[in-house]
């Protein structure tokens, strides 16, 4: 018996969210009193996953899983879990572990808990910590199946290295053409950018910055912090940014370790997207924006002097401890 993780990656490389869910993987396998068994897809070097506690790794190498398919890999997982005798299966909470969870739950009859923030509070019987009403609470969700899945809110555990090598086996899940109903034909994507999903720090824009020709000064913020950009929901409604760049309730989620947002209110709809980021930081030259309410850090004044000053002293903070 072993706990089980999904490893996710983009272009073979492995994703930072796949090292936190295999930390916490090892932390609920050491309760258990067992191993921590990981399965990848199209990745050669899964050396890395030993330092974050992962024993073995099933390491699935098939043509046709080169792009994500949520039911070939719930497929694959499951035949994975079912070999490995899992009783509890760990993912992130990515878009893709999303829509994959509810479907390898139904296919190991599993208790399913979304959003865990934290590790099990009791193993028996296995209750975890979860956030509830958009991050604006908690609650403990006790599962009762043989098997459990849990997905891990991002930033929510952290990364904590063992000292440990993992071994590495070939797996060949046996999939049916029921499996690839819906096929990846092609993937257009952004290049060069720090995505939404896989940043520590996202910097966002607003109807404040009163136009798309504005847009330079969180670009050049954005590149002094190795940051993504991001926007309101008016913002790529107007088109002014692509839509892509939406954060909030009815666009992407953040879980950064910091959001600044310049030039933003604060509509309920964009807190309750970037709740659940640790810092949150607002420059907005209305003291009555409702994001002063939400934010950790507050700066009331004009972006277009605050922003380039702040930018040209990040700029100089980097050069000096580079």
């Amino acid at each position: 018996m072993s706990v089980l993780v999904y490893i996710e990656s983009e272009e073979g490389k492995l994703k930072k969210a796949s090292f936190e869910v295999a930390s916490y993987a090892k932390e609920v396998a050491g309760m258990l009193g067992t191993s921590v068994t990981a399965i990848t897809f199209n990745i050669d070097d899964v050396s890395e996953l030993g330092t974050y506690g992962v024993d073995k790794v099933l390491k699935v190498n098939n043509d046709k899983l080169k792009h994500f398919n949520a039911e070939a890999y719930s497929d694959a997982i499951k035949q994975a879990a079912t070999q490995e005798s899992s009783k509890v299966v760990v993912l992130s909470q990515s878009a893709n572990s999303k829509y994959l969870a509810p479907l390898l739950a139904v296919h190991l009859e599993a208790g399913y808990a979304s959003n865990v923030v934290a590790l099990p509070e009791s193993a028996d019987p296995f209750t975890v910590k979860r956030t509830a009403f958009t991050n604006k609470a908690f609650n403990f969700t006790k599962i009762d199946t043989d098997v459990k899945v849990l997905g891990i809110s991002k930033n929510a555990f952290g990364l904590k290295e063992s000292q440990g090598a993992a071994t590495a086996e070939d797996f060949s899940p046996n999939l049916t053409d029921e499996d690839f109903t819906v096929n990846v034909e092609s993937v257009d994507k952004a290049t060069n950018k720090v995505t939404i999903a896989d940043a520590e720090t996202v910097v966002s824009g607003g109807r404040g910055l009163k136009g798309p020709e504005n847009w330079g000064m969180i670009e050049e913020m954005a590149e002094i912090l190795g940051a993504a950009t991001a926007c309101s929901k008016p913002v790529s409604d107007m088109g002014w940014r692509p839509h892509s760049e939406h954060v909030g309730q009815t666009g992407k989620p953040v879980a950064s370790n910091l959001y600044i947002a310049i030039g933003v209110s604060g509509a309920i709809q964009h807190l309750a997207g970037i709740n659940a980021a640790k810092t949150k930081v607002v420059i907005n030259n209305d003291p009555e924006a409702p994001f002063f309410k939400a934010a950790d850090y507050g700066v009331v004044g004009d972006a277009f002097e605050i922003v380039p000053k702040l930018n040209e002293k990040l700029r100089e903070f980097k050069e000096k401890n580079a």
